[in-house]
């Protein structure tokens, strides 16, 4: 492996840091979602599932989508300036698709509950719209999003066996 392909080992200490910080930050507030997803689908009190909500769209946007482009972004440099490579092995690529699907259906998801908010945010509401409100499909996705998640975290420290016909010819 040349030079070339490699970061210096401060570099790619730093980059891997930033890559697990970013990763295990968005596996912690994926959790922390699901709990108030949770919340907002079980609770009788019509002002705790508008919280809820409210909270979700917060979090949504201000947190995980950050933190999904992060360890994107940071996955990417790191596997790109390492002896691992982007294509190299099947584990990496199958985080890199793992990544890339869940941070677009994040993107759409956080999109639809910016209007599932609206609705919560309305000074005045009906039993209809507190109904629109507590749809399990918020807990699903959610919960969908963390096994994704988990499943990156668990090839990543594993990391199964295998190359792809990329690197098994050696490519640099």
């Amino acid at each position: 492996m040349s030079r070339l392909t490699t970061m210096p080992p401060r570099v790619r200490k730093g980059a891997l840091t930033l890559h697990v910080a970013f990763s295990v930050g968005w596996i912690g507030a994926a959790g922390g979602y699901v709990a108030i997803a949770l919340a907002g689908l079980t609770s009788r009190d019509a002002e705790v599932v508008r919280a809820a909500y409210l909270t979700m769209e917060l979090i949504a946007w201000q947190v995980l989508v950050p933190l999904s482009l992060g360890s994107l972004v940071s996955g990417l440099v790191s596997s790109l300036g390492t002896t691992w490579g982007l294509f190299r092995h099947y584990w990496v690529l199958f985080k890199l698709l793992l990544n890339l699907v869940a941070t677009a259906v994040l993107l759409g998801y956080a999109q639809s509950i910016g209007h599932i908010a609206d609705v919560a945010a309305q000074p005045t509401w009906s039993s209809a719209d507190l109904d629109v409100l507590r749809n399990s499909t918020h807990v699903i996705h959610s919960t969908g999003g963390l096994l994704v998640l988990l499943t990156a975290l668990v090839l990543a420290v594993y990391k199964p066996r295998g190359t792809t016909p990329y690197g098994q010819r050696g490519a640099p």
